[in-house]
């Protein structure tokens, strides 16, 4: 991708979050021009702790106000648009989905359709979605050409999601790529109820992790950077008729359940003494979900960089250092 990005002009929204606070440096590193819409400031996040920040311009709105996201994409000319921006908590989204709803489905609608009205500026847009967009199924790994079946308020409002990013380009031709991720991790993640990030907050604590589920929960894990490769490939593709308008599941083919999780991270960390508290308590849960990432292989040549254990090791140095500087 060298060389790709440089003088492009990118909007980010999400960039606060995990995947993206790294694809924002990234492509500053690439020497993009980005703009990243802001609701709330969190200093605490990856974007403002590595500096990144000062490097971008910044849009102050939110995904359910359209002048905020029409006038971001007019204002500075943008060609590329990553949407990365939702609540993007199970339980969050369960205790009061409304919030949820707004965000994620209406951010959604108003962000495509800023783009089709700017078509004449916008090349490319970026969704990034998730495997939770599938829904419970009985068959798996889940495949591209599944439908969209999310039954639990996030599940459906990333299902949503999907269904009008399919819209707006079946309709009217709105160059959008839909990425379906297994869950990410890795450095920058405070949302300290995801397993990764708990856990090592507890082992780092000399404390045994809690486990809101019964550990047998299976998922795909994504380490961060492999996330940010997978949609920065996606976008600079996206001009290919077998790339625009697509599904690409992205994940590692090796899917763990939270207790295997659990004690790969004792292993990284030396933490095998303290066995975790399973609570048994988790709602709005699918049992098992994981993807087949063929598709992406073969038409945009990506698979993992990271080994689990890789990833692993530096997503634990990342919160080791954040933790040193904590009162």
């Amino acid at each position: 991708m060298s060389g790709f990005w440089q003088d492009k002009r990118v909007f980010i929204t999400g960039a606060t979050g995990l995947v993206g606070s790294w694809l924002t440096r990234e492509l500053v590193n690439q020497g993009a021009y980005v703009v990243v819409l802001i609701r709330d400031q969190d200093p605490q996040s990856e974007l403002y702790r590595s500096g990144t920040i000062q490097r971008v311009s910044i849009v102050n709105g939110r995904l359910e106000e359209y002048r905020d996201l029409e006038r971001a994409i007019n204002e500075h000319e943008i060609d590329t648009v990553f949407h990365l921006g939702a609540q993007t908590i199970v339980g969050t989204a369960y205790r009061s989905p409304l919030p949820t709803f707004e965000a994620n489905i209406r951010g959604t609608y108003n962000l495509l359709e800023a783009c089709r009205v700017h078509s004449g500026l916008v090349k490319r847009v970026l969704v990034a979605s998730s495997d939770k967009a599938y829904g419970d199924s009985a068959v798996l790994p889940y495949t591209e050409e599944m439908p969209p079946m999310g039954q639990h308020p996030y599940d459906v409002s990333k299902s949503c999601t999907d269904l009008l990013s399919q819209t707006y380009h079946h309709t009217y031709g709105t160059p959008v790529v839909v990425a379906r991720c297994g869950n990410i991790y890795g450095g920058g993640d405070l949302n300290w109820s995801r397993i990764i990030p708990g856990t090592i907050r507890s082992f780092l604590n000399g404390q045994a992790p809690v486990v809101r589920s019964d550990g047998t929960l299976t998922r795909d894990y994504v380490y961060v950077m492999d996330a940010v490769e997978a949609y920065l490939k996606m976008a600079q593709e996206a001009h290919r008729p077998e790339v625009q308008g697509q599904v690409f599941n992205f994940g590692p083919d090796q899917p763990r359940n939270v207790l295997q999780v659990i004690d790969a991270l004792a292993q990284v960390m030396d933490r095998a003494h303290l066995k975790p508290v399973v609570l048994n308590q988790a709602k709005a849960e699918i049992q098992d979900q994981y993807l087949d990432s063929s598709k992406a292989r073969a038409i945009l040549n990506w698979e993992p960089t990271y080994s689990f254990e890789a990833g692993l090791q530096a997503t634990v140095e990342w919160y080791r250092r954040f933790f040193e500087v904590q009162p």
